[in-house]
C-alpha cells in the first residue's frame, strides 16, 4: 500500500506492508525507497509491519520551495510521521546518511525507538562528504546530466539504476544537488554520548567492499559507540541491493532478540 503523509507542507511518500511490530526503513543519499525493494518483502514475510518512505525532498516526497532537507529535519519529519500513524515505538533500520536521521531520532526520543540497525552508515562527522563534493558544486544548468553520470559512476547494477530512476532529467538532477548541499555532518558530530546513554539495542551491518565508508574508520567505532555487534556482509556500499538475503537474515536475527512491544 502506498500513501502520502502530510506534515505541514511536507508530503512523505510511504510504502507500507505487513502486520506486526513496526519497522521504519530509511534510505540515504543518493537513494530512494527502492533501496529496500529486495529486503522489505522478506521482513514482511517474517511477520513485521514494514514502513518504507522516501525521505523528504527525495524520490516522490516533496517539500515547499526553500525548505532545508538536512538529516536533522528528516528526523523530525520521521518522528512526526510515526505519530500520524499512531505508532508509539518502532525499530529503525537505516542506510548511509539516512542513519544520521535515525541516530538523531534515537538521541531525541529514545523511548520511541525499540531498536536501531545501521547499514553502511555514518559515525560522528564521518559522512564521506568527499564522495559527493562534485554533486554539491554541480552547475544547476547542467542538472539533466547528473543522473546519467552518477549511474555510470556507481556501476552497471540494474537494481542501482532502478533506484536512481527517480532522479532522471532536470528536476531529478536539481533534487540531488539540493539534497547534497543540505547534508551537514556537524549534526551528528556531538551526539555520541546521547546515543551511548539511550540504551537502545543496536546492530551495525557493513559491506565488505564498501568503497565510500570504511569498516575500520566508521563501522568499527560506530559499533563500539552503540555497544552493537558488527556484522560484515558481501557486497559494496549499497548492501540492501548487493546482498539482500544476507542483510535480511542479519536483520531478522537482530529483530528476534528484541523484546516484543507491549501492544503486540
Amino acid at each position: 500500500m502506498t500513501e502520502t503523509i502530510q506534515i505541514g507542507g511536507v508530503n512523505i511518500h510511504l510504502e507500507a506492508d505487513g502486520q506486526g511490530p513496526p519497522l521504519l526503513l530509511l534510505h540515504g543519499f543518493p537513494a530512494t525507497r527502492h533501496l529496500w525493494s529486495r529486503v522489505a518483502p522478506q521482513l514482511v514475510k517474517a511477520g513485521f509491519r514494514v514502513l518504507v518512505p522516501d525521505l523528504a525532498g527525495y524520490g516522490d516526497s516533496t517539500v515547499p520551495p526553500g525548505t532545508r532537507i538536512d538529516m536533522a529535519s528528516q528526523a523530525g519529519w520521521m518522528l512526526g510521521m510515526l505519530e500520524r500513524l499512531e505508532i508509539d515505538r518502532a525499530v529503525l533500520i537505516a542506510h548511509d546518511v539516512g542513519s544520521a536521521a535515525a541516530q538523531l531520532m534515537v538521541a531525541r526520543a529514545p523511548p520511541r525507538i525499540r531498536g536501531l540497525a545501521v547499514l553502511d552508515g555514518v559515525y560522528g562527522a564521518e559522512w564521506a562528504m568527499d564522495a559527493i563534493a562534485s554533486i554539491r558544486t554541480w552547475d544547476p544548468a547542467e542538472a539533466h546530466r547528473l543522473c546519467p553520470v552518477l549511474a555510470r559512476r556507481l556501476g552497471k547494477s540494474a537494481a542501482l539504476r532502478a533506484m536512481l530512476a527517480a532522479y532522471q532529467g532536470e528536476p531529478g538532477g536539481l533534487q540531488l544537488i539540493r539534497a547534497a548541499q543540505d547534508l551537514d555532518p556537524a549534526q551528528t558530530a556531538d551526539i555520541g554520548e546521547r546515543l551511548r546513554a539511550s540504551g537502545v539495542p543496536a546492530l551495525v551491518l557493513w559491506g565488505e567492499r564498501d568503497e565510500f565508508l570504511s569498516i575500520e574508520q566508521v563501522g568499527t567505532p560506530l559499533a563500539h559507540l552503540l555497544g552493537a555487534p558488527l556484522v560484515r556482509v558481501p557486497g559494496g556500499h549499497f548492501t540492501p541491493l548487493d546482498s539482500p538475503a544476507e542483510v535480511a537474515a542479519a536483520l531478522l536475527a537482530f529483530l528476534t532478540r528484541l523484546p516484543l512491544p507491549e501492544d503486540c
